[in-house]
């Protein structure tokens, strides 16, 4: 899926007209891998969990170790760009993430996954603003929109196809599947390195200013102290004091990230922004909508592959429509929001999403994947349709002209710091549901954890049960936030 643009002050172009398509194909490889990676590994977590033998812990901390590094150094990512060079800071992203895919792909044990998911992290935390940026430098003015609708639409197919593409080599049932996930970046982002590193001069500044880098170490630990806290709730049932004292250092490391973003003269966080009434209320819509998406993305395909057997393949249709959607209908929602103001289509957008949460909670016991989950899926992408170009225009309208970047990274981050709440905070409600409905029965199996060897008939009915009862909780939560981020849009935006 597309998020939010991240948006880039006019400056000076800076390669050859015969360069830019290069630079274009640059930039949607790179796209490609960071889009398609959120999502294939959420399809391959069953397969991971039974090669390495990983808990559901496991899987939070091999999806949030990326989410962690990515939302917490994603604004850091972007002034790099403007320090060290727009290319430089680009190609360093792609080759850290090149070579952390390789690690990713070596891995023996569910620790190693998860450092060098960690390490795939750090890279995207360069290489997505660096997409952007660089088209925004080679293209005029006049050229600029049009190669970012390129960027974009061919982004939206790739995220629509990469996950089916996946799916199918996951549904080889052979234990190196999953690797070969991780191993198809190595020949896309040499291409990348290659293109921008022949085609692109080096733009460094001279004058190199300063980058926070201790605000960017207060991000990093305040939102692992909190996904750490999160998480550890979960196994313990909120028994255990060390996963309290770690959410409670999370909001005293948040608090000293706030101190010192007010105080250093060069923030990662301008501070300013939020006393804008709108921008505050959408960057809280983007948190509230971007949880609950995020944790159908991740919890969903765990369910089906793991309790009703559907193959990866068709388990990978799941992002078909969100994805289609956005490609196709993005554009349109984006004029109606410049006609009548985001106010609506942000309503309505998350409106329609809560809806589809509430179809799926009430409809996810009859197991019915292609007569009813996916239909509410495809309503689903049309709600987040309607909801993706307006609220990028509500966040951009919401800011000075010179903050623009700012405004839109903060955005950015604030979505990818959802994703990490969500995997992290949803794992101990589906676990904790999980366990109560299995009380009794002859099933030690984890949520979303295929068991190793074939179970009773009871106790396999019993196990499917527990996971779906356990989705149903999610998705009705899900739904809550959305219908929460609708009051807050129609609150918060202007009328037009």
């Amino acid at each position: 899926m597309v998020s939010p643009s991240l948006a880039v002050p006019e400056q000076k172009q800076f390669c050859a007209p015969e360069s830019r398509r290069l630079v274009l194909i640059a930039a949607i490889l790179a796209s490609t891998m960071g889009f398609i990676d959120m999502t294939v590994v959420a399809l391959a977590t069953p397969a991971i969990r039974v090669d390495l033998g990983a808990s559901l812990v496991d899987a939070q901390w091999i999806s949030n170790s990326y989410m962690l590094l990515l939302s917490s150094l994603v604004l850091l990512g972007g002034a790099a760009g403007d320090t060290f060079g727009t290319r430089n800071a680009f190609a360093f992203g792609i080759g850290v993430f090149v070579v952390a895919s390789i690690a990713c792909a070596l891995a023996p044990d569910a620790l190693s996954l998860t450092l060098t998911r960690g390490a795939q992290g750090l890279g995207a935390a360069f290489m997505v603003p660096g997409s952007l940026a660089v088209i925004a430098k080679a293209y005029p003015t006049e050229e600029r929109g049009a190669a970012i609708g390129i960027w974009a639409a061919a982004s939206s197919l790739t995220t629509a196809v990469g996950p089916l593409l996946g799916g199918l080599v996951l549904s080889l049932d052979a234990s190196w599947a999953w690797r070969s996930i991780f191993a198809l970046n190595l020949p896309i982002g040499a291409l990348a390195l290659i293109i921008l590193l022949r085609r692109v001069p080096n733009d460094a500044r001279r004058d190199r200013g300063r980058l926070d880098l201790v605000g960017a170490v207060l991000a990093t630990a305040a939102l692992g102290s909190l996904a750490w806290g999160l998480t550890a709730i979960g196994p313990s049932g909120g028994t255990d004091p060390l996963a309290w004292v770690s959410l409670g250092a999370a909001v005293v490391l948040f608090g000293f990230f706030l101190i010192w973003e007010r105080r250093t003269t060069s923030p990662l966080l301008r501070l300013r922004l939020f006393t804008s009434r709108a921008f505050a209320g959408a960057n809280l819509y983007t948190l509230l909508v971007f949880v609950a998406l995020n944790a159908l993305l991740f919890f969903l395909p765990m369910t089906v592959i793991s309790a009703w057997d559907v193959p990866e393949w068709q388990a990978s249709l799941l992002f078909l429509p969100l994805a289609l959607a956005i490609g196709v209908l993005s554009g349109a929602a984006g004029r109606v929001a410049d006609r009548i103001g985001a106010r609506w289509p942000m309503t309505a957008g998350a409106a329609v999403v809560g809806i589809a949460f509430v179809g799926i909670a009430a409809t996810l016991p009859f197991g019915q994947f292609w007569a009813l989950t996916l239909p509410l899926l495809t309503v689903m992408g049309l709600g987040m349709a309607a909801l993706v170009s307006p609220l990028s225009t509500a966040v951009m309208a919401a800011a000075p002209d010179e903050d623009s970047g700012q405004a839109s990274g903060i955005n950015n981050a604030v979505a990818r710091a959802g994703g990490l709440i969500a995997v992290a905070a949803f794992g101990a409600v589906a676990s904790a549901v999980y366990v109560h409905s299995l009380a009794g029965a002859s099933s030690n199996a984890e949520f979303g954890e295929r068991p190793a060897a074939p179970l009773e008939p009871i106790a396999e009915t019993a196990r499917v049960v527990a996971t779906t009862s356990a989705f149903q909780w999610v998705a009705c939560i899900c739904a809550a936030l959305c219908f929460l981020a609708a009051v807050v849009a129609w609150i918060t935006q202007p009328r037009r």
